[in-house]
């Protein structure tokens, strides 16, 4: 191996290039020499491509560029090519081919060529040759020096002890170091290529984002920012001194920025530390509130504390001026003789003037010494404010001792504004009281001092903007150092004034001002203790106003606890009397008697609305009248009776005195001596039969129990007519039949047999359920089973069952999930006997028993199917009284649940000869097991056959 350097050395501050040569010199002699003789080139050279690979081994990163032939003595230029860059993929290679042989040309391409050069045999080191090996030279080694640096940096940016960034010029986040992405509370992924200034680092530090956007311009321009600053990381607060840096390329261009914060926790921790100790000696020596004085034996200043004119207003230099302590002091404060045999005097109570001439008491001690030419020190603490405050709490004692007897707001208020000046040296101090029924604050009591000054304080509305209002609805203390500034009272010639505005709970607000200017500590303290005295007091009041108020209250329940036992004695009766009545004639009677025995009420009775007339018509009564029911107008603009019945609820007048020039009942009740009444309805489920109306000579007779009693006793009252009706109606021997057409789309029948196109009829089996009402329908011309498909979409039934078929048609069970028709009418004492629709076409027809008015069942038809038309009316007398009786007398004996039963079984053929179908497939029809139906078969045979049999009559003998 040979290395030939050219003669002329390169600059001092320019490496030179090392050019590795591989082939015969003798045939690369001109070129071997002219890369010798170039400046600032170094040569090496190797025959056999062995030597040159060893070589490059043993030297690894001297050799910038290699040169090498394509006929080597040991092997081919391509295949030295393959083997170098097994070792090395980077350094370039330039192949020099003395032919243009287009397979080699492509197999030195494959293996990564940097240069293939066709040359004669024999080259010259010519201008383009030399400039294309000495390029891939510069390049390579400018790579090489870049990832150098690369490694440089990412070793000094990998520094645990530092933080670091890169960031692009135009702010946003490249690349973060792992000490600064351990403090990341995000996927560093979310961060990159955001904006830098945003960035999860300084959302929670003392730097906000726009100085982080001026730090990062500044480096833009190429300028280095610093400055300290501090996040919380995970164990606390970390200090920080932050830089940043430009990075610029080749051209100075500034291509990135980078910021590094260096952890300054424990150094910033120990400068804080020492300026706080600074501080708190600096402060400790000028605001101590005790005053340290040292003199010599002649009594002259050695030492005068900083803070001397906390007690006495002189500064130091003024105090020195003084020339000894006695004339601070005063002469003789202590014993000589005694401090120097105890060597200490401890709180010794004096009096000393300040420089403004305010007297102050003070608590000296006094100790020798020998400081700098001082023997005796001083210690002097102001207890001037103390020794007010202990005056003034023994006045405030003495007067909530006093308030103690005081039994009204006012009291209250007078006797805390006679003492205040004995309490506190304010003289002009106010209470006010909050009227509730007003919601305003009233003046209860004020000083000579703030009336003279302001007149006659003036009332303050809630809804007027005053400070008096406002410290009153926020319940919050103001303070004025000049209340003429506040919108309290008005503006007077006194001038510099402070205030304090406290509140007094929901009680009132105390007032303070003080001419000579802001309240001292001491008498802000004792306004407070005062205040808070007040309030206590007023609660006091406020209890005990309670504690009467709840006597009352008591007293007041007891009187209607009484009454209220007096109306359930009335319930109780007329409960009995109506268990006894056997006609509605007679139990309205009882009711009205019963509500006026003994002096209950002055006078009840029972109306009920004419057909031809819009009034009410009485149809019992009881008590006197005093020809009351013959004036009074019982319409709906009329006597509450009349109210009642046109609104149907409950009607009550506490006072008929109230408003007695507008409504002339009141006239007619007022002079009859009826102060008070009230008037419910007689109402059970849908079926109305009048009002009740009670009437008192005493306002206020029908509070909220009574109201409700009366109501439920009209409830009652209407149930009780319903029983005597339906028990009339059952034995009657005369009914009246009504036939209705019916073209309501909410007739259930009448949808469903338009949708199937077939005739339906109502046959039996009624029965209400929690799931809705149970029925039976007769089907005609169409099978039960297309029936039950059709029902599926009629939104009024729950569900649909063949019940059994036969040759027209067959029995279907319908479940309805709304209030059917038949069980209105039952509720009213009526019977639908008859419910028929053919393809749309529906007729009903009603029985109504003579004792139930035909006018309220065809009101009860006409509110379930409006558009409904009565048709005809008819009389009819019933089966015979024994042959109905029986019937009442079975249906009596057996619950709804078997007759639903027995009824399913015997329209569902199970009955017939053959049985069309057995108990499983009706109990399967009833949802109820098999047992359940042959039990409840056995239960209502057994009743009938009782029945039957209870009323054969005896055989005679003989007979």
């Amino acid at each position: 191996m040979d290395s030939t350097r050219r003669s002329a050395d390169p600059p001092l501050d320019v490496e030179p290039i090392s050019v590795l040569v591989v082939g015969d010199p003798n045939r690369r002699r001109s070129l071997v020499s002219g890369l010798s003789d170039a400046e600032g080139v170094l040569v090496t050279t190797a025959v056999r491509g062995r030597d040159g690979y060893e070589w490059l081994s043993s030297q690894p990163g001297t050799v910038d560029c290699i040169v090498c032939s394509l006929d080597l003595p040991d092997m081919s230029g391509v295949s030295f090519l393959e083997t170098v860059r097994a070792a090395d993929p980077d350094i370039p290679v330039v192949l020099l081919a003395s032919d243009g042989d287009e397979s080699v040309a492509s197999r030195a391409v494959a293996a990564d060529v940097t240069e293939y050069i066709p040359i004669d045999d024999d080259p010259s080191l010519t201008d383009d040759l030399f400039g294309r090996i000495r390029n891939a030279a510069v390049e390579f080694r400018t790579n090489r020096t870049r990832r150098h640096r690369a490694r440089q940096f990412d070793a000094l940016f990998d520094d645990p002890r530092a933080f670091m960034w890169v960031v692009a010029p135009n702010g946003t986040l490249r690349r973060a170091n792992r000490t600064a992405r351990t403090f990341l509370d995000a996927s560093m992924e979310s961060v990159l290529e955001t904006t830098f200034a945003d960035s999860p680092w300084w959302r929670d530090s003392e730097t906000n984002s726009d100085a982080i956007r001026n730090a990062v311009r500044t480096a833009r321009n190429g300028d280095i920012e610093r400055f300290e600053t501090a996040f919380e990381g995970p164990d606390g607060r970390i200090d920080l001194d932050v830089s940043f840096r430009p990075v610029t390329d080749r051209d100075g261009t500034v291509v990135s920025v980078v910021v590094e914060a260096l952890d300054v926790t424990e150094r910033a921790h120990l400068e804080r530390e020492l300026r706080e100790s600074e501080e708190l000696h600096r402060v400790t020596l000028n605001n101590m509130t005790d005053t340290v004085l040292v003199t010599n034996d002649a009594g002259e200043f050695t030492y005068v504390c900083p803070n001397v004119h906390f007690i006495f207003g002189y500064s130091v230099e003024e105090i020195r001026s003084l020339g000894s302590i006695d004339a601070l002091l005063g002469e003789d404060l202590f014993d000589r003789e005694t401090l120097d045999s105890n060597g200490l005097l401890t709180n010794i109570e004096c009096t000393a003037t300040d420089k403004a001439g305010r007297e102050h008491t003070l608590l000296v001690n006094v100790k020798r010494v020998s400081i700098q030419g001082g023997t005796t020190l001083y210690s002097c603490r102001d207890i001037t404010k103390r020794k007010a405050r202990e005056r003034a709490l023994t006045a405030l004692h003495r007067t909530s001792r006093d308030l103690l007897y005081a039994e009204t707001g006012r009291e209250i208020a007078t006797l805390v504004i006679d003492d205040v000046t004995d309490i506190f040296d304010v003289d002009d101090c106010a209470i006010y009281l909050f009227d509730t029924d007003a919601n305003e604050l009233w003046p209860a009591a004020a000083t000579d001092a703030i009336e003279s000054a302001y007149g006659t304080l003036p009332t303050v509305r809630l809804d007027e903007p005053s400070t008096l209002g406002r410290t009153f609805v926020e319940q919050t203390t103001f303070a004025f150092d000049d209340v003429t500034d506040s919108d309290v009272f008005s503006r007077t010639a006194i001038e510099h004034r402070s205030g304090l505005f406290i509140p007094l709970s929901n009680h009132g607000v105390f007032v303070a001002a003080d001419e000579r200017g802001t309240l001292d500590e001491v008498t802000r303290e004792i306004i407070d203790l005062l205040a808070a005295t007040v309030e206590a007091a007023l609660d006091r009041i406020e209890r005990e106003d309670e504690l009467r108020e709840r006597d009352r209250e008591l007293q007041r329940r007891n009187r209607q606890l009484s009454r209220l036992n007096r109306t359930n004695g009335i319930i109780r009766e007329i409960d009995r009397a109506l268990v006894r009545a056997d006609s509605r004639e007679e139990i309205e009677a009882e009711v009205c008697e019963l509500l006026t025995a003994s002096d209950r009420f002055d006078f009840a009775w029972v109306g009920d609305r004419d057909p031809g007339r819009s009034s009410l018509e009485p149809r019992a009564w009881a008590g006197d009248d005093r020809g009351y029911l013959d004036a009074a107008d019982f319409t709906a603009s009329g006597d509450p009776a009349g109210r009642t019945a046109a609104t149907d609820s409950v009607t009550v007048v506490s006072n008929v005195a109230s408003g007695l020039s507008g409504e002339p009942w009141r006239r007619e009740a007022i002079s009859r001596g009826f102060q008070s009444i009230i008037s419910v309805t007689l109402d059970h489920g849908d079926v109305a039969y009048g009002t009740l109306t009670v009437y008192a000579s005493r306002p206020d007779a029908f509070d909220d129990r009574a109201r409700v009693v009366l109501s439920e006793l009209g409830e009652t009252i209407a149930s009780a007519i319903q029983t005597v009706e339906r028990k009339r109606a059952l034995v009657s021997d005369t009914v009246v039949e009504l036939d209705y057409e019916i073209t309501d789309s909410n007739c259930v029948l009448r949808v469903l047999s338009q949708r199937a196109d077939c005739s339906l009829e109502l046959t039996g089996g009624v029965r209400e359920s929690d799931s809705g009402v149970r029925i039976l329908v007769t089907v005609s011309g169409r099978s039960p089973a297309d029936v039950v498909a059709s029902a599926d979409s009629v939104v009024a039934i729950e569900s649909a069952r063949v019940v059994s078929t036969d040759t027209d048609g067959g029995l279907v069970q319908l479940t309805l999930t709304s209030p059917f028709i038949a069980t209105r009418l039952a509720e009213s004492g009526a019977t639908l006997e008859r419910l028929r629709s053919d393809g749309g076409d529906t007729t009903a027809t009603v029985s109504v028993p003579s004792p139930v008015a035909v006018r309220t069942i065809d009101e009860v038809f006409s509110d379930v199917y409006p558009s409904s038309e009565l048709v005809a009316r008819r009389k009819r007398e019933r089966q015979p009284v024994t042959s109905n009786q029986f019937r009442t007398r079975f249906l009596s004996d057996i619950t709804q649940r078997q007759l639903e039963v027995v009824q399913t079984a015997y329209y569902s053929g199970y009955f017939d000869s053959p049985r069309t179908n057995d108990g499983a497939a009706v109990a399967t029809m009833l949802d109820i097991s098999s047992a359940a139906f042959y039990e409840h078969m056995r239960k209502v045979q057994r009743k009938l056959l009782a029945t039957v049999f209870d009323r054969i009559p005896s055989i005679p003998d003989g007979g």
